[in-house]
This record gives C-alpha cells, structure tokens and sequence, in this order.
C-alpha cells in the first residue's frame, strides 16, 4: 500500500484565496448563460459580462474513495435582475456523497433541493457551517454586499452533475424583494 503524504495549504484570510491552488476556475455570467430566469436582465448583464463566482481548489484528491477534496468559493455581489449571484450547482455524480460548506466571510444562502424538488435554503454568515446531505443538490448564492466565501469539503470521488440543473433549472430562486432576499419558487423549474 501507498500512503498519501501528509500536507498543509494555507487560505489567506481577507480575500478566501487558497494560496498555491491545484487549480482556479473563475465563472462569467456567459458560463452560467440560461441559469437565471429572468433572459431579457441576462441578456442586458451579458454586455460586460461579469465575474460571478471563483473556486480556488486546495486539493482534489485524486478522486479516489475515501480521500477528501476541498476548495474555497467567492462568489462577487451583484444580481441579474432581481435574482442574486450563484454558483452553477450541482448534484454528486455519486449521490450518496455528503459535502461542508463552512463560511468565512459575507453572507448568503446555501440552496438545496432532494431529487424529488424539496427545497432547503440554509443562511450563511461567517462562522456557519452547513452540511449537503447525500443526493441533495446544491448551489450557494451571495445575498450580501461583499464577497461571500466559504470552504467546501467533499469526498474526493463524488464527482459533478450539472447537467440536470442545466436542464431543469432549481425549484426555487433567491430574488430581491423590497429591499430583502426572498426565495421564490422558479417559473422555468420542470420535472425530469
């Protein structure tokens, strides 16, 4: 047997970045085209195209089971209409995964939803941490003024499924409503 070596990466505080990241991914609004709802505000916000959301990964561990990964996310303020900034999310290739989020700076929501549509928004401010369950589906959203950063901590071999909430969108929203974030139910969410 090969033991994996031991080892410590550092996240700089202020800003959420890992520092030495295995990999950025940084994510436009033209990588979550057909996300948002409300197409005519897409359209318009697709003219400068603005940074949505980045994820400095720590490390993926080599997607073999019983390993872990983990990553920070910052997700910008900002909104396309009245709906806040999110990440794409996802479900877990392998469903019965679990995954942390635990935050560490602004605030925001984790948005969940069972495969059934069930729906969980769990607030996050600094300080939280707030557990995925197994086959749950998941993307966080900034209802802050800042930068919402939060580490995540999943097994290394749970792998992502976009594609179904590229097709069916999530059951709800999280839109602004007289001056507060409100979760709403999505005029474009279908069953598969």
């Amino acid at each position: 047997m090969t033991y994996k070596t031991p080892f410590t990466k550092w996240l700089e505080l202020e800003s959420g970045k890992v520092k030495d990241p295995v990999l950025v991914q940084q994510r436009h609004l033209s990588d979550l085209k057909g996300l948002f709802y409300d197409a005519e505000a897409e359209a318009e916000r697709l003219r400068d195209n603005p940074l949505i959301y980045e994820v400095y990964l720590a490390y993926d561990g080599e997607a073999q089971e019983g390993q872990l990964g983990y990553s920070t996310t910052l997700i910008y303020p900002g909104k396309v209409g009245d709906e806040y900034f999110f990440t794409k999310g996802h479900y877990h290739a392998k469903g019965d995964r679990a995954e942390l989020y635990y935050c560490l700076k602004g605030e925001g929501y984790l948005l969940m939803q069972s495969p059934n549509g069930a729906v969980n928004a769990q607030f996050m401010s600094a300080g939280a941490g707030s557990y995925v369950p197994p086959y749950w589906g998941h993307r966080t959203v900034n209802t802050g003024q800042e930068r919402f950063v939060f580490l995540a901590v999943y097994p290394a071999d749970a792998g992502y499924d976009y594609g179904t909430i590229a097709e069916n969108g999530f059951a709800s929203l999280m839109v602004e409503k007289d001056g507060k974030a409100a979760l709403v139910s999505n005029p474009n969410f279908s069953r598969s």
